[in-house]
């Protein structure tokens, strides 16, 4: 077992495949990712058996950017016959010793146009697949969230991968993509973003506490009101900061208030904020340093904000300017978490939440 299966978004295979390469070298882990373009997926080479295991044991996946979800391959199957894709497949699992008895089956397959034509085929193959894998006591007769993921991803029809992850080191979500609906009543397709950061970034248990209604937010750059509707919609009140016009809809919940101010130059009133988010088309490096202002101001207690990325060097740029938010926020005593993370609704942009845990004096 050698190989490490990346899913990421069609076009960032090279990032992917850059960060992997930086977290197996930190870990000492030696080999090289292989990628094509627009595949939507990067496979990592080890170079000695068992250091797939090692990788998705070792490597916080809340850590990777670029990354959706990550499992180590066991078993690569091509040129299934299409009357019967399934005995070559459970053969080529039951025998290798390191495939973990796992608690749940996902029948994948990468996100680019040409794959998702597969997906009708997933959807159908994975019922009888889950049978079939139970007969031979690769799955638990019934689903168990705390056992290993066995994934199993179709790259083209009769070609897959099959691996799988751990749950407490994985994402979720089938694909590594949460399924939304965009609400009809929303000002724009943007608000997808926030949901989808709040699914990602914030545990469902702690939701009641952490999006709570009542608290105060502010929407930096927030016209027409796509991010302010996600905090509107948790019964939040919001300082919506923007020169533009906000959708009438908003401003009728009696929960917004308009601001029309350049977003570099508000200040709050009060230091009654909870959530500071930003969707700011500017500079990633002007948009991490004036979140990391806030912060250490004591302005904000979380903040969700939105880097757009260069067309070159984008894998440089965001460790770069994440680099510089976290030395300014310890430099200044601020105690915090913070991830990162290249999600389904982002394009050209990473978003990253920061937590502030506590204060503490600077050396």
């Amino acid at each position: 077992m050698k190989q490490v299966m990346l899913y990421c978004r069609s076009g960032f295979e090279k990032e992917c495949a850059g960060e992997i390469q930086d977290k197996a070298t930190q870990l000492e882990v030696f080999g090289f990712p292989r990628l094509k373009s627009n595949t939507g997926f990067v496979l990592f080479e080890c170079y000695q058996d068992g250091d797939a295991e090692k990788l998705i044991r070792k490597i916080d996946f809340n850590s990777l950017i670029f990354s959706r979800q990550m499992f180590a391959v066991v078993a690569e199957c091509q040129d299934l016959p299409k009357d019967d894709r399934i005995s070559p497949l459970l053969a080529d699992l039951s025998d290798d010793e390191s495939m973990p008895k796992c608690g749940e089956l996902r029948v994948e397959t990468p996100d680019t146009n040409e794959a998702k034509e597969l997906l009708k085929f997933c959807r159908k193959f994975t019922v009888p697949l889950r049978q079939a894998m139970r007969g031979k006591g690769l799955l638990l007769k019934s689903e168990n969230p705390k056992k290993p993921v066995l994934h199993v991803c179709f790259v083209a029809p009769g070609h897959c991968f099959a691996g799988y992850s751990y749950t407490d080191n994985n994402s979720k979500f089938f694909m590594g993509i949460p399924r939304l609906k965009f609400p009809a009543d929303a000002p724009s397709r943007s608000t997808l973003k926030l949901e989808e950061a709040f699914h990602v970034f914030i545990p469902r248990e702690e939701w009641d506490t952490r999006l709570a209604s009542g608290m105060w937010a502010v929407d930096l750059g927030a016209c027409p009101g796509g991010w302010t509707y996600q905090l509107v919609k948790r019964s939040m009140f919001v300082h919506a900061i923007d020169n533009g016009m906000m959708a009438d809809s908003l401003m009728e919940t009696g929960q917004v208030k308009h601001h029309m101010e350049d977003g570099f130059k508000f200040e709050p009133a009060r230091k009654n904020v909870t959530w500071l988010v930003c969707d700011m088309v500017e500079k990633p490096s002007r948009v991490a340093q004036l979140m990391g202002e806030w912060l250490i101001a004591g302005w904000a207690k979380e903040a969700l904000f939105n880097l757009k990325l260069p067309m070159k060097g984008r894998y440089d740029e965001v460790l770069q300017d994440i680099e510089n938010l976290k030395i300014f926020l310890i430099q200044n005593g601020v105690k915090f978490r913070m991830q990162a993370k290249h999600l389904y609704h982002d394009r050209e942009e990473i978003t990253v939440h920061v937590q502030v845990l506590s204060n503490i004096s600077p050396h």
